[in-house]
């Protein structure tokens, strides 16, 4: 899917096809043996389109600061997911991206509907062929008032972390997966929780592993970006098979060098590095105690 993606941007010459977030959705969606989140493929279709698209119009229209517009596209995200009863935190991700790389071009959320209408056809042949469970989708029973205070609470923590980021302009230091990385640490209903250590690693792991695969096969043999990609999936994978940890944000974070200019590549990791380490650490402790307000599923 990646593989494909990437090609397809390479041989139109319009970036705005590659979504780094696609990568999180087949690990989730094709890969782990049980979809860590509670949507179905209707909500998957929608809500990427919708984000997607609101990200766009955000920065088409939107004349406030960046740290504003990427604050106000958080806040939207948590209101749809409310509205919706799902945990489908990767349209964090599909909302944000556009902000950071200041995409104005409609063919961004256009390449995210297709390629999400992609991801549910083939979970859904797979479910048919037996090659995975099949997707029982179980609405999240919300408390409105908890959820506003929890979205509220994590909208004021990720906007004072990153004030600092984006007043020196350093704005991957909150690379859009570690948003979303953020928002799933402060579950404490999460399985992420247990091993975060082992997450921030990850993370900064995918990310050194993108960037070295960019520069060197990309930017230094001038070699296919496709190719850097289908060879960093697979090294991905690898890892997450040894580490037994499917992870869907360190897949978007492993594509996030090939959309970035190669004089960011070199500081990248490192930056994710920072990034994992202050989100994951400020999300185990600050919302450590907010059990009640958590996701309650429908037994």
């Amino acid at each position: 899917m990646a593989l494909s993606m990437v090609g397809l941007a390479e041989l139109s010459g319009e970036k705005e096809i590659i979504f780094p977030e696609i990568c999180a959705l087949t690990i989730g969606a094709w890969v782990s043996e049980q979809q860590p989140w509670a949507v179905n493929k209707r909500r998957i279709f929608f809500l990427m389109s919708a984000a997607a698209l609101f990200g766009v119009i955000i920065v088409r229209y939107c004349p406030l600061p960046l740290i504003l517009q990427v604050c106000i596209c958080f806040a939207f995200s948590g209101f749809i997911l409310t509205v919706c009863r799902t945990n489908f935190v990767p349209i964090i991700s599909a909302c944000i991206l556009p902000v950071y790389l200041r995409t104005t071009s409609f063919v961004y959320p256009a390449a995210v509907m297709v390629m999400a209408l992609l991801i549910i056809l083939a979970q859904w042949i797979m479910e048919k062929c037996h090659l995975r469970p099949v997707n029982k989708f179980r609405p999240c029973n919300f408390n409105l008032k908890t959820q506003i205070i929890k979205w509220s609470k994590l909208l004021v923590v990720f906007g004072l972390i990153a004030l600092i980021p984006f007043k020196t302009h350093q704005i991957y230091f909150l690379a859009p997966p570690l948003i979303v990385m953020f928002t799933e640490l402060s579950n404490p209903k999460s399985p992420a929780r247990k091993k975060p250590v082992y997450i921030a690693g990850l993370m900064t792991f995918s990310a050194f592993i993108g960037s070295f695969f960019r520069l060197l096969f990309n930017v230094y043999l001038n070699l296919p970006l496709s190719l850097c990609t289908a060879m960093a999936c697979i090294v991905l994978f690898a890892a997450l098979s040894r580490l037994k940890i499917n992870f869907p944000p360190a897949g978007a974070v492993l594509l996030i060098p090939m959309i970035l200019d190669k004089d960011l590549l070199f500081r990248f990791p490192v930056e994710v590095l920072i990034g994992s380490v202050v989100l994951t650490y400020t999300a185990m402790v600050l919302f450590k105690d907010t059990a009640s307000n958590q996701l309650v599923f429908n037994e």
